[in-house]
């Protein structure tokens, strides 16, 4: 079956679908995108992604040509042209000569398999460094070479992710994900101001904690308090929660997926399938 999108007004073959290259989306990456995961038809946390893209667009002055509820109508409609049910969504957004063009691609979503969950990701400290001052860390832009290039570096090192620092040398996030660690059963993430993007998933847990009373801290935090804490995951809308084991083959607590992480594994998983 032919993958079809929807770009610029109408649903069209992926493979016939022409886009002009002279225009700030293209020449300067001037543009945001979302990512969602779609379970069983329904697309998860899809009003706060939207509100999220709704808010970047403003302050990039980039004028969607649909309302939210327009594109929300798009979106289930690419999931069902395309025979999917779990699926793999992409919003993008960018400045064109008529304002503002949208592509937006529905893809069969490949999960990591389970046992990649109970192994864990393994990481290293990227060489590559946030600028906390920038206020573009905390939109999701198609300027994206930042974090592809610590990616990249992560798996030709041969680990699974890179934990990105700011320039004051405090944790900001990993390069496609947000970071918690856990000590004496409580939650630690950088803050927004460490220069980390405001994850949807990462709202999800602080909504978790609160419900179940599990005290949580946003903050500037280093390596040596990674190194010294019981648990640590990573989160992102398509992955959801990631155990993290190690960093630079160090061993982070027990180097396995610990009790508290896997409680809010069962729970993200929970919310996301009502």
């Amino acid at each position: 079956m032919k993958e079809i999108i929807f770009f610029n007004g109408k649903f069209v073959p992926a493979e016939q679908a022409r886009a002009p290259i002279l225009t700030p989306g293209f020449l300067y990456g001037f543009g945001l995108f979302e990512t969602m995961r779609a379970y069983n038809n329904r697309i998860v946390y899809f009003e706060a992604h939207l509100e999220r893209l709704k808010r970047s667009a403003r302050l990039l002055d980039i004028r969607c040509p649909y309302s939210l509820a327009k594109i929300k109508e798009i979106i289930y409609e690419a999931v069902k042209i395309n025979g999917l049910r779990d699926a793999y969504v992409r919003l993008t957004l960018w400045k064109s000569e008529r304002g503002a063009d949208i592509l937006i691609i529905a893809k069969k979503y490949q999960p990591y398999p389970s046992r990649k969950y109970n192994k864990g990701f393994c990481a290293c400290i990227s060489s590559f460094r946030q600028n906390e001052d920038s206020f573009l860390a905390q939109l999701k832009t198609t300027n994206y070479l930042f974090y592809r290039l610590a990616f990249t570096q992560a798996i030709q090192k041969g680990f699974d992710e890179a934990i990105i620092l700011n320039n004051k040398g405090y944790i900001a996030e990993a390069s496609r994900s947000n970071l918690f660690f856990i000590k004496n059963r409580e939650l630690f993430t950088p803050s927004l101001e460490s220069s980390c993007l405001d994850g949807i998933t990462r709202r999800v847990i602080f909504d978790i904690a609160k419900k179940y009373h599990i005290k949580a801290y946003e903050g500037n935090f280093s390596i040596p308090d990674l190194y010294a804490c019981d648990e640590t995951f990573l989160t992102n809308s398509l992955m959801g929660i990631m155990p993290l084991v190690s960093v630079e083959n160090q061993r982070l607590g027990k180097g396995t997926a610990g009790k508290l992480t896997q409680f809010f594994m069962e729970q993200y998983k929970r919310r996301s399938l009502q």
